[in-house]
């Protein structure tokens, strides 16, 4: 088992405070795995098993709980008020109104609480109306860079497990399929793919038009790292169709996407003006293996695009909020507002080699007057300071 230690230490941050602790993310990312490791630490802690209650609803022997106030009686009745415990609801919206069984238990202020649950009902837009006591939500995504690397570790060759990592899938399973057999983890992502559109998406919202929804999906997943808009969608899509899709269903179906973690939005900030834009945004797959479904995605094409997809998800998970910049004419690739109100911008590019490609990459930065950090991240060996700028070879970041 890859320990998870991004969101393992936010979880030990987060032990013993009076919040909901909800585990979010894409299916198949690992989010039962996590909540089996953390328990596992604080029974290493010393922390008695008779104080741990864990309850994976998929499972067989938990079958039979599906009253919500059956399943509550039957937790009590094993805590005493003058102990410490921690309740883990795996698969909780297998639970009849399975929010009034989280509320309830939090209100007893000797119960830890740990949720996970599928996207089909915990979705990030509805946390703040099913759970009316407080609460914090932690994302988790498929394997980071070093992730990958731990769980390949009988290759010690960093650079081509990086070709790899950029290309293939990095869900914890299709990662381990990988190393027996490619067909199946094609099969394995063709599966999440289904269920996450079928499931979370189709039959929850009850689209009749699933055409529709795949023809905006392909478009996004080929459109990684470019700015896009309901409206320069919508233009696309309708060129060769006798069927038009409205620029409103577009709008209504990027929600769904991104509420279903499938993909990430990063707003555009104006850094002179400093506000959100309101048009072009740019979208980020959460899994690059899952392009393989709906396009065809060619080994080692692409690979600009591919690389800032990488670039997003590290930024994401070190903390802060990501956005795309412009500066007057300019644009800069990342800026990441962190939690203290500072600031760091990023510009990624495979490789800055050609003249050309390093002068307009550094010329984003030059205008920029605040002495925030910028980097300048690519797959070039050196690691150098240009007049302030920190250009930083993106393995090397990554690995940090």
């Amino acid at each position: 088992m890859i320990k998870r230690e991004t969101y393992l230490s936010k979880l030990r941050q987060l032990k013993d405070q009076n919040l909901i602790k909800v585990i979010t993310g894409i299916r198949r990312c690992g989010k039962s795995t996590l909540l089996e490791a953390f328990k596992n630490e604080l029974l290493s802690s010393g922390i008695s098993a008779e104080n741990i209650v864990f309850l994976n609803f998929e499972e067989r022997g938990n079958l039979n709980f599906t009253n919500w106030t059956a399943l509550y009686d039957e937790i009590i009745k094993n805590v005493s008020n003058d102990e410490k415990y921690y309740v883990f609801l795996d698969e909780v919206q297998l639970i009849n109104d399975f929010e009034k069984l989280i509320n309830s238990l939090y209100t007893k202020k000797n119960i830890d609480l740990y949720v996970t649950g599928s996207n089909a009902y915990l979705l990030s837009s509805e946390l703040a109306t099913l759970l009316t006591g407080r609460y914090i939500a932690i994302n988790i995504q498929p394997y980071s860079f070093k992730e990958y690397i731990l769980a390949n570790n009988d290759d010690k060759n960093t650079d081509r497990l990086f070709r790899k990592y950029i290309n293939d899938s990095s869900f914890p399973e299709a990662v381990t399929l990988s190393q027996n057999n490619q067909n199946l983890v094609n099969d394995y992502l063709q599966s999440i793919y289904d269920t996450v559109i079928i499931k979370d998406i189709a039959q929850r919202n009850k689209l009749r038009n699933i055409h529709n929804l795949q023809r905006i999906i392909s478009f996004l997943f080929d459109s990684v790292g470019s700015y896009v808009s309901p409206t320069n969608i919508a233009a696309e899509l309708n060129k060769n169709s006798q069927k038009s899709i409205s620029h409103n269903t577009i709008i209504k179906y990027l929600d769904f996407l991104t509420q279903s973690y499938i993909l990430y939005a990063a707003p555009r900030y104006d850094i002179k003006g400093k506000e959100l834009l309101s048009t072009n945004e740019k979208y980020y797959i959460v899994d690059l293996g899952l392009r393989n479904v709906t396009a065809t995605n060619k080994y080692d094409t692409d690979l600009g695009h591919k690389l800032e997809n990488v670039v997003y998800f590290e930024l994401f998970r070190r903390g802060g909020k990501v956005y795309v910049g412009k500066h007057n004419d300019k644009e800069i690739d990342f800026v990441v507002q962190k939690p203290n109100n500072e600031r760091e911008y990023y510009q990624v590019a495979y490789t800055v080699n050609d003249e050309k490609i390093f002068k307009r990459e550094i010329s984003a930065f030059k205008n920029i007057k605040d002495n925030y950090p910028k980097y300048l991240l690519t797959l070039d060996f050196d690691n150098t300071n240009i007049e302030g700028i920190q250009k930083l070879n993106v393995i090397d970041w990554l690995l940090k």
